[in-house]
C-alpha cells in the first residue's frame, strides 16, 4: 500500500485547499436565524452542524468568530433551524452575503418569514422542516493547549418542531425525498442526498 500523505495542521497542509472541511463530509447546513434584541432578524448558514442527542434533541453549529447570529442568541437564547433542500440553495447561499449588522437576511434572498411557536426569531417558510430552540450553552472553542481559537459552539435544545406533511411516509420522515442539501469541500461544492445513493444494515445483535 502507498505510504499516506501526512501533515501536521499547526504546520500547514500544504495542498491546494485545505482538505479538513471535505474529509468530514459532506456535512449538513446549519441554516439559522435569530432576532436581536433590537428587533432586527439574521439569516445565515453555518457549515460546521450536527446533532448532538436524542433526549432531549440537542443541535449545534460553530460560529467561527464573533457573528450576528451569535449575537443575538447571547441576546435572545433562541433561535431557528431551517432545513436546507435543492430548491433553496441558491437563497441559502445568498443570505451568507457578508452584510451589516440590521440587515435583513429573508429580504435579501428573497425569502417569505413564518411566525414561529415557541420562540421569537421566525423560520424560513418554506423550508421543509424547521427546529425552534432554545440555547442551552455556548461553548469557547479551544485547542489542546487550553488556548482559546476564536470559535464559539452553540448548543440548543429543540423545543419545537415542524415538519412539511409531504416528506412523511407511513409516519417516517423521508430523508431522501426532502431533497437535503450538505455541504462538501473546497470553496463553492454542495451535494443532495438523492434516493439512488440509499443503503440498508441492520445493526448486529
Amino acid at each position: 500500500m502507498e505510504e499516506k500523505y501526512f501533515y501536521e495542521p499547526a504546520s500547514g497542509h500544504g495542498l491546494k485547499h485545505d482538505p479538513f472541511n471535505a474529509m468530514i463530509g459532506p456535512r449538513p447546513i446549519g441554516w439559522v436565524s435569530t432576532k436581536g434584541k433590537d428587533g432586527s432578524v439574521n439569516l445565515a448558514p453555518y457549515s460546521f452542524f450536527n446533532a448532538f442527542c436524542y433526549t432531549p434533541p440537542i443541535i449545534g453549529f460553530s460560529s467561527i468568530g464573533r457573528k450576528d447570529t451569535l449575537r443575538n442568541i447571547e441576546e435572545s437564547g433562541e433561535f431557528v433551524w431551517n432545513l436546507t433542500d435543492r430548491e433553496l440553495a441558491q437563497a441559502m447561499n445568498m443570505s451568507s452575503a457578508d452584510a451589516p449588522y440590521g440587515t435583513d437576511e429573508f429580504e435579501l434572498a428573497g425569502l417569505e418569514k413564518a411566525p414561529a411557536k415557541l420562540v421569537a426569531p421566525p423560520m424560513v417558510a418554506a423550508a421543509g422542516v424547521n427546529f425552534e430552540c432554545k440555547l442551552s450553552e455556548i461553548v469557547t472553542l479551544k485547542n489542546a493547549a487550553g488556548t482559546a481559537c476564536g470559535a464559539f459552539l452553540v448548543l440548543g435544545e429543540v423545543v419545537g418542531i415542524h415538519i412539511n406533511p409531504v416528506l412523511l411516509r407511513e409516519g417516517v420522515f423521508d430523508t431522501f425525498k426532502a431533497g437535503i442539501v450538505l455541504r462538501a469541500g473546497g470553496a463553492s461544492a454542495y451535494a443532495e442526498i438523492a434516493p439512488e445513493s440509499r443503503f440498508d444494515m441492520k445493526r448486529p445483535g
